[in-house]
């Protein structure tokens, strides 16, 4: 059988086909259910929870990295930089507000401006799960994690006798996308091995105008788990991963030439000890990332003022950490998780303004910042009937960190003593929430919860930004966090409900404002960039409802808003997203399926110019914008499965309230106030099973 279609406009016309045997696609196997294609996430089984399968065909086109697959969950956003790696936004929260968890290891970034964000790492298609609990709701992931947590995880397999399976995904789409996926598993009842390899890459895309975008990039990785399961209870696992790739961006006079990472961990599990303690889990890792960034391998390289040479920047990053956890019953109503978590990360950095003459490999990787962190934890859940839950959590973290750094930048060429230089910080910054849950029949259940955290300043907060005082912002203080969240889920026949409130006082918020002048040597003044602690407020929420009145039916509606204020500047709390809805409409028969989603975002007036978070400052008010896209697919048989879509279906040209500014890269067109989203797409996604 061949398979084809057209996507685009007269004179941008992309050709996608895919050619397989007709015999793969023998009708000889009976009929099953067909998933459609996603285009709103799933809420979990648990309140504030959602889950997305990684795997599944999604509409947008499907994700690339780990903040791209995050765009189908009501609440958040993505600001873009290119075609790929951009940082995800959280109910309008950025940055390490946000827990990014990979097989439960932490994973960050080496680059001073963001180029690399933990998600940059992650590769979608090689994980099993994508789950995601909002707010300040939980104690046992990790510390400071205020806005959320995201865990992408690999489910390791339980084999009852020896066998094996494979998986293969194909995707091609509109600017030479390409992706392809082979996930190869098998095992006995004592041991196995789970390997799955990743690549993606896409050309330079188009905006609705057909004017192109510096945006090409080339991802791959390798993700391999070797275990040994001595009986049914107990697991041992050794994983190992390395990836890496490269990402021209419209946003900056830099690309990322390189995002290499290497992780090795090791886990040991027990389940079903005794009566009283159900588990026991011990965990170490090694994560580390070598980036390099440079205005010459992905560009025609263009002297300017700031870099009238080829310049390159090689920061790295090593994180080691590890965790114990046990899982207790003392009472049969209660279960306790007890545990300790610590986690060491050190930045270095090397760089030159003339790469033909003193290459950046020839260098000395020089230590900028070192922080500590050892955690310990508590979370109960008491359930003294089938329908009343109470959870409950405390935590308590001794956070460390030094600034290494003997010099800092005055301007485009001027560099000055540190004023910080060996200054150590040492705090216990506290956390505890409590949420108690109602269940109403079986389909209803209501939930409210009061939080608190406390999060010790980033890298990028601490040692890339100068202080309003100060060219170190070293001693920038915590963030703290006191926030309510509420909500209903609601499941019964043809619909199924869920809302989720959220209201917060957030003390000592570190926002992040450019253009502030401040004054340099001979009395001159000049434009920098500064963290500063304010006092600020933010409430808003999400409504999810799926409806499927039968004969083949579905439809998905979500709403998202978020309102912040900044209490201190007495004016609108920057990089807030409007309000946005999306809609999907779906029919299956049989094999087939077909559906669509409209996704639509009002105007955004609450702005506050040049101010923001680590990621991105507003740049001024937005329009709002409405984008609509279909999709079907087919089940050929059981293990093969064919997802097409059209994104972006009426070609506008639209540039997301969220975004990073545009810049010029030699060879492209002016660039525009915001970096625009991607014109017409079109895609044809391919899953074989076996």
């Amino acid at each position: 059988m061949y398979f084809s279609f057209f996507a685009g406009r007269p004179g941008r016309t992309t050709f996608i086909s895919v050619a397989l045997s007709s015999a793969a696609f023998a009708a000889t196997e009976p009929l099953f259910e067909l998933e459609p294609v996603h285009v709103i996430a799933r809420s979990g089984s648990a309140p504030l929870t959602v889950d997305v399968d990684p795997r599944a065909a999604a509409q947008p086109i499907p994700a690339n990295d780990g903040a791209e697959i995050l765009r189908s969950i009501p609440g958040f956003n993505v600001i873009r930089k290119g075609g790929t790696d951009g940082d995800p936004v959280l109910r309008g929260m950025a940055g390490s507000r946000i827990g990014i968890l990979l097989d439960g290891e932490t994973i960050l970034g080496g680059c001073g401006n963001r180029m690399d964000p933990p998600t940059a790492y992650v590769h979608p298609a090689a994980y099993d799960r994508v789950t995601v609990l909002k707010g300040p709701q939980s104690v046992i992931h990790g510390p400071g994690l205020t806005a959320g947590i995201v865990q992408f995880e690999r489910i390791p397999e339980s084999y009852t006798q020896a066998e094996a399976t494979a998986r293969v995904g194909l995707t091609m789409g509109s600017f030479g996308r390409n992706d392809q996926l082979l996930d190869i598993r098998a095992g006995t009842p004592n041991v196995y091995v789970n390997t799955a390899a990743t690549r993606t890459e896409s050309d330079n895309y188009e905006d609705g105008s057909g004017q192109s975008v510096h945006s090409r990039y080339l991802r791959w990785s390798v993700h391999t788990a070797l275990g040994w399961t001595p009986d049914a209870h107990t697991r041992v696992e050794l994983t190992g991963v390395v990836s890496d790739g490269e990402a021209a961006y419209a946003d900056r006079m830099m690309d990322g030439a390189l995002f290499e990472r290497e992780n090795l961990g090791l886990r040991f599990e027990r389940h079903h000890i005794s009566e009283r303690i159900e588990s026991v889990e011990f965990k170490l890792y090694r994560n580390h990332v070598d980036h390099v960034m440079d205005n010459y391998s992905l560009r025609p390289f263009s002297p300017s003022m700031m870099m009238p040479g080829r310049s390159a920047s090689n920061p790295d990053r090593e994180t080691l950490g590890g965790r114990a956890q046990a899982a207790l019953r003392p009472l049969d109503p209660l279960k306790v998780i007890i545990g300790a978590d610590h986690q060491t990360n050190h930045h270095r950095v090397r760089s030159t303004n003339n790469q033909d003459i003193a290459p950046y490999q020839l260098q000395t990787r020089e230590r900028d910042a070192s922080f500590s962190v050892t955690g310990i934890f508590l979370e109960t859940i008491y359930e003294p009937t089938s329908d009343h839950r109470v959870i409950t959590g405390l935590r308590a973290d001794r956070w460390t960190a030094t600034d290494h750094r003997p010099d800092l930048p005055l301007g485009m060429m001027a560099r000055v003593p540190n004023p910080t230089r060996g200054d150590k910080r040492e705090h216990v910054l506290p956390a505890a929430f409590i949420r108690l849950e109602q269940d109403f029949a079986a389909a209803t259940t209501v939930y409210i919860g009061l939080g608190h955290a406390q999060r010790f300043p980033d890298y990028w907060e601490l040692f890339s930004k100068e202080a309003l005082n100060s060219l170190s912002a070293f001693h920038m203080r915590a963030e703290k966090v006191t926030q309510i969240d509420a909500g209903v889920t609601h499941r019964a026949g043809s619909f199924t409900t869920s809302v989720s409130l959220f209201a917060n006082q957030i003390d000592d918020f570190i926002l992040i404002e450019s253009e502030v002048a401040k004054s340099a040597a001979m009395a001159a003044i000049r434009k920098t960039t500064v963290a500063r602690n304010i006092n600020a407020r933010t409430f808003g929420g999400e409504i999810s409802v799926a409806w499927i009145p039968g004969n083949g039916w579905r439809a998905d509606g979500a709403l998202a808003y978020v309102y912040g204020e900044n209490r201190t500047d007495k004016h609108a709390l920057a990089q807030q997203p409007p309000l946005e809805g999306r809609f999907g409409l779906s029919y299956t028969s049989g094999k087939w399926t077909i559906g669509g989603l409209a996704r639509v975002a009002a105007q955004q007036n609450r702005v506050a110019l040049n101010q923001g978070n680590i990621v991105g400052q507003d740049l001024g008010p937005t329009g709002g914008f409405a984008v609509f896209s279909l999709n079907a697919a087919w089940q050929a048989t059981r293990h093969a499965k064919i997802s097409i879509g059209m994104d972006n279906l009426f070609d506008r040209t639209y540039a997301e309230h969220l975004s990073r500014g545009g810049s010029m890269a030699a060879g492209f067109p002016p660039p525009t106030l915001r970096v625009n989203e991607p014109g017409r797409t079109g895609w044809i996604k391919l899953d074989l099973s076996y």
